[in-house]
């Protein structure tokens, strides 16, 4: 068995539930517990001291991430039950210094976090300095939702101190053996564990992997880049990829002639006239396979699209059709399995004049959308990535699935519901702001 340690840092909001995927991460070989930030920001050191409690044989970390009063804070840890708590490299060395004190006089190990440090390697250098135990070398969830990671700094890191190391930053199954090898002595493993639909499971593979320097295949818990797009956009819906976007709307009015089919693809942009069905139709040698044209026909008949045109597209192998505008012919294209989604259905089409634009920017539903941006369309609709943004939204809605996946998970095996799972009343907005008076 590796020395490694593994860390299952509970990053929820809610105790009872951290306390649930905590249970199962000890029973599937879990070295070290960590009230995370979000769990001591909403429940306090109680969260601490209820681990604690219930693992009395465990390495609690308190991940305070604490930036100022070190006094306090590292005491307040320590009290609490604490094995570790964490400071932030960024702050005054003079907080670092207090939360290290308070460690020799209460027994508590300080882990300095390198996230928002501007050279976390010199720091790395010279942190034995300051009397701490262990450097925290930190991908925070934001950067991985743009597509980063923590290995190429925990190298570095490594090669520089005989501390002990730390590493986090959506690690999963697939890559904390490579982690292990590139010398972190632990392991702090996240959404893998707690978002997963068997969190016992999910942690016996990780342990595995750990162990046997050998990856296990995991089908989730991935951040992807611009290169693994598409597959991400595969897994989720487009509810999710609202969700992670803080609720954006799906392009108003434009639904589906289809029902179950679903698609993402890069944007090839048409304007035209309504009716005037030679652009669109033009777009179909433009695209590459895998494209989605998106035609603005000012959202009005007579249609710009049809059988025939499926057929051309469907052959050229064009991942569907997105019309602010009418298309005919409907049930020849269902007949084809060829997926698009509309504003309009309507008998009667236009003439081939030629007006309009291919590949320019295009604006549907008081969206704008440029060549290249990602289209994904399913039953409830039509979002719109643009392409600066795409990967970091795919990445957020893959988080929204699963923590869905744990939530759905929760109200199976427990029978309850979702409203007492996600705590609903806690978090109804009380009275007080400025309508109060």
């Amino acid at each position: 068995m590796s020395d490694t340690k593994l860390q299952v840092a509970l990053d929820f909001i809610e105790l009872r539930r951290a306390m649930k995927v905590a249970e199962a991460a000890v029973a599937g070989g879990a070295d070290y517990l960590e009230a995370g930030t979000p769990l001591i920001k909403s429940e306090g050191l109680d969260a601490v001291r209820k681990l604690r409690d219930a693992f009395p044989d465990r390495t609690i970390i308190a991940d305070m991430k604490t930036m100022d009063a070190g006094k306090i804070e590292a005491e307040a840890a320590a009290n609490a039950g604490a094995t570790v708590m964490t400071v932030l490299g960024s702050a005054p060395k003079s907080t670092i210094r207090e939360c290290v004190e308070v460690g020799r006089h209460f027994g508590i190990q300080v882990a300095v976090d390198l996230l928002g440090v501007t050279d976390p390697v010199e720091f790395a250098k010279r942190a034995g300095e300051l009397g701490i135990s262990w450097l925290d070398v930190h991908c925070a969830i934001d950067a991985q939702m743009q597509g980063s990671d923590p290995m190429s700094l925990l190298k570095q890191v490594r090669q520089v101190t005989d501390l002990t190391v730390a590493v986090a930053g959506g690690l999963n199954s697939e890559t904390v053996a490579p982690a292990a090898e590139a010398g972190a002595d632990v392991i702090i493993v996240g959404g893998a564990i707690t978002k997963a639909i068997d969190p016992r499971r999910a942690t016996e593979d990780i342990r595995k992997a750990i162990d046997s320097s050998q990856t296990v295949k995991s089908e989730l818990f991935k951040r992807g880049s611009a290169d693994t797009i598409r597959e991400i956009l595969k897994t989720v819906r487009t509810s999710n990829i609202s969700d992670g976007a803080h609720r954006l709307p799906c392009l108003e009015g434009i639904r589906p002639l289809q029902q179950g089919v679903s698609i993402c693809g890069r944007a090839v942009t048409v304007r035209t006239l309504p009716g005037d069905w030679a652009k669109p139709v033009e777009a179909i040698d433009i695209a590459d396979k895998g494209d989605v044209i998106v035609v603005d026909a000012a959202g009005q008949p007579p249609a710009i699209w049809g059988e025939l045109a499926s057929e051309s597209a469907k052959n050229k192998g064009i991942a569907g059709l997105v019309v602010n505008g009418a298309v005919r012919d409907t049930a020849d294209i269902r007949a084809l399995s060829f997926p698009v989604w509309t504003k309009l259905v309507t008998s009667h089409a236009g003439d081939p004049h030629g007006v309009g634009e291919i590949n320019q920017p295009i604006e549907i539903s008081g969206q704008a959308i440029s060549p290249g941006d990602w289209i994904s369309a399913d039953d409830d609709g039509v979002m719109v990535l643009p392409a600066s943004q795409a990967v970091e939204m795919a990445n957020r809605a893959a988080n929204v699935l699963e923590m869905e996946n744990r939530v759905r998970a929760e109200i199976r095996d427990d029978n309850s519901t979702l409203a007492r799972v996600a705590n609903i009343r806690r978090w109804e907005k009380k009275g007080g702001g400025a309508d109060a008076g």
